[in-house]
């Protein structure tokens, strides 16, 4: 082959260094460097390539050039005429396969390199001696090209294909049915999808399935189609139900096609479901409604009589189902979770739209017997027994109002808050009548069962208050004090009822009471009660005991609420008392309150000395408050 390549002068350095070290590639690269740089054209080339591998057979870089340079002559000629170039090629792929046939590169552009041609058989054999030759780990290089390849060829070769490679991976096995789809090749994509489902590997495949028996029913002739379809409904898969139901519409079995819409609207377990379930159904039924009218009209025309009875059992079937279709879509909400109070509600207000008292009756009945207490949601438990209880009362069946009633305070509920709920309605609509004694039996018996509850109690208070006696209405505002469960309002109340009916001492002992069991700073509010009503009471009569409540409450004050305190003792001296001890709680209380309320004390320590001893008794206040302010302060104080 050497004799038959022309060297140049320039040829020579390369070819002396080829000659001296024939068996090392840098030599060789170099050379075909130079020769593919020099635009020679493909014949050279293809020699000294030729050569090289001659000397080094073995080399991955020199046979992985030397394709490429052979495929890069094939780019601009046609596969079909020009075949004997096609062919030469091959060879050169057949024997550097000779020696890298562990190459995967070296496969890819080989089968890539049959696949141009038209020798489908050769192609094929390419690809299966690339799987046989590579390890499993490299097959992933090999399938996505043999796949293209297959679809490409279609027919017996694209399905046999397709069955190889399924048994590597059988989940890929969607690819193979959208390939039979787009051939339409319904019957073969089917029994795919039957297959996948028998093996365990359903999940798009029943609804995919149900999608080809909608488009193509004679494509599942054969199938287990019923079977099939429900145990996709039985693993939750609701969309189906339609399919099942066009199924036997397709066979002609109507009758069998509302049987299974039927049953549909009674176990689907979402609204979503249920919503594509029912629309399908209205529409089966509205299909029948046409078909019906259509057929009518055909034997009038012929000269018969149209059958006005099938027409009107369609009317009358389809104007149901829209009536039912509020109270099937609650029975799905009920279906997902009996226990919430809203649908159990929602369901009594549909049976009141239709007045069907018995149906109300049996609703709210149920409901109670199916919500469990501490799973109650969308609403509360005691919700369903006030408005079981408020249908009766709304109707003037006060019997059953109160039956109910007394079974909703025995019954088990959520929470406490629930049976104060119940006692404090109870009650309430027992005084709404009229009914006092029975409003004050229901609330001592609340006050046995949630004595805790200050609602309940309040409402007691307040009857007794109204329409008791004062023992009684002293009694249960005792009773909340010693439960500790009064509020400050309480304790205020509790006062005001007993000045009201001239118990003025007990009426402090109140407050005291409430002040010992609050603290500051909830005290606070209520030592300025208590001191304000003390002094209307007593003015000036009882000084001594006035100023030693004024020290009690000042002893364990806060600076940060002490100034109220202050003010109303200082007020006390200057109305009741002397001048100077006056001035000296105000003194005390330019000391005793909080720091960022000092300049206002001292400032109304000033006004006051003035007012009461005039001007020049005024220094020594500027200069203690000199002393005690910041400098900012202080500068405040005295301009």
């Amino acid at each position: 082959m050497d004799s038959q390549v022309d060297i140049t002068e320039d040829d020579l350095r390369f070819e002396e260094e080829v000659h001296r070290e024939p068996y090392k590639i840098k030599g060789w690269q170099r050379y075909i460097d130079y020769k593919q740089e020099s635009k020679s054209n493909g014949r050279p080339v293809t020699i000294l390539f030729e050569r090289a591998l001659t000397r080094l057979p073995g080399s991955y870089s020199l046979w992985h050039q030397y394709l490429n340079h052979r495929l890069s002559q094939l780019r601009t000629l046609n596969a079909a005429h020009s075949i004997e170039e096609y062919r030469r090629v091959t060879l050169c792929f057949e024997r550097a396969l000779l020696h890298l046939h562990k190459m995967p590169r070296i496969w890819l552009m080989y089968t890539d390199h049959l696949s141009q041609m038209a020798d489908v058989t050769m192609a094929r054999r390419g690809f299966d001696r690339a799987l046989r030759a590579l390890p499993v780990t490299q097959h992933r290089l090999v399938w996505p090209r043999y796949l293209r390849f297959a679809r490409r060829v279609g027919g017996i070769v694209t399905e046999r294909v397709y069955s190889r490679y399924l048994l590597m991976w059988p989940e890929k096995s969607e690819e193979l049915v959208d390939w039979c789809i787009t051939q339409g090749r319904w019957a073969e994509a089917a029994r795919r999808l039957v297959a996948e489902i028998d093996a365990g590997r359903g999940g798009s495949a029943w609804r995919r399935l149900a999608q080809i028996m909608r488009a193509q029913p004679g494509a599942v002739a054969g199938l287990r189609v019923e079977a099939i379809l429900r145990d996709g409904i039985g693993r939750g898969m609701g969309e189906l139900w339609p399919a099942l139901a066009a199924h036997f519409v397709a066979r002609g079995l109507m009758e069998q096609a509302r049987d299974v819409y039927e049953e549909a609207v009674g176990k689907v377990g979402s609204v979503k479901d249920f919503a594509m379930v029912f629309d399908a159904y209205a529409a089966f039924e509205e299909t029948g409604v046409t078909a019906a009218l259509e057929a009518g009209a055909e034997r009038v025309a012929a000269g018969g009589t149209a059958n006005e009875l099938m027409m009107d059992l369609r009317l009358l079937r389809l104007e149901r189902l829209m009536d039912r279709r509020p109270f099937l879509a609650n029975d799905v909400v009920l279906r997902q979770n009996p226990n919430s109070v809203a649908a159990w509600l929602k369901r009594v207000s549909l049976w009141q739209e239709k007045s069907a008292d018995a149906r109300i009756i049996a609703t709210f009945e149920e409901a109670l017997k199916r919500v469990v207490p501490d799973k109650a949601c969308d609403g509360k438990l005691s919700e369903l027994w006030l408005a079981y209880a408020a249908y009766f009362g709304e109707s003037g069946r006060l019997d059953e109002y109160r039956s109910v009633m007394d079974r909703a305070v025995a019954a088990p509920l959520g929470s406490k808050e629930e049976l104060a709920d119940l006692y404090v309605s109870y009650a309430e609509s027992e005084i709404a009548r009229g009914s006092v004694e029975t409003a004050r039996r229901v609330l001592t018996l609340g006050t046995a069962h949630v004595a805790k509850s200050l609602r309940v109690w309040a409402l007691l208070i307040d009857l007794e208050e109204a329409a008791g006696s004062v023992v009684a209405t002293r009694a249960a505002y005792d009773r909340v004090v010693e439960l500790r469960i009064a509020t400050p309002q309480t304790i205020v109340d509790y006062a005001q009822f007993l000045e009201d009916h001239q118990f003025f001492e007990d009426s402090f002992r109140v407050f005291e009471r409430g002040i010992t069991a609050f603290g500051y700073p909830v005290a606070i509010d209520l030592w300025n009660v208590y001191l304000a009503r003390f002094v209307k009471r007593y003015g000036g009569e009882k000084l001594e005991r006035t100023r030693d409540l004024f020290e009690q409450a000042l002893a364990g004050c806060p600076p940060a609420y002490a100034q109220s305190l202050y003010l109303a003792y200082g007020r006390l001296e200057e109305e009741y008392g002397l001048a100077r001890r006056a001035l000296r709680v105000y003194e005390r209380a330019a000391l005793g309150v909080a720091k960022g309320r000092k300049l206002e004390m001292y400032r109304y320590y000033v006004a006051k000395t003035a007012e009461l001893l005039g001007l020049p008794a005024t220094r020594p206040v500027y200069e203690r408050g000199i002393e005690e302010l910041g400098d900012v302060d202080a500068v405040e104080l005295v301009l």
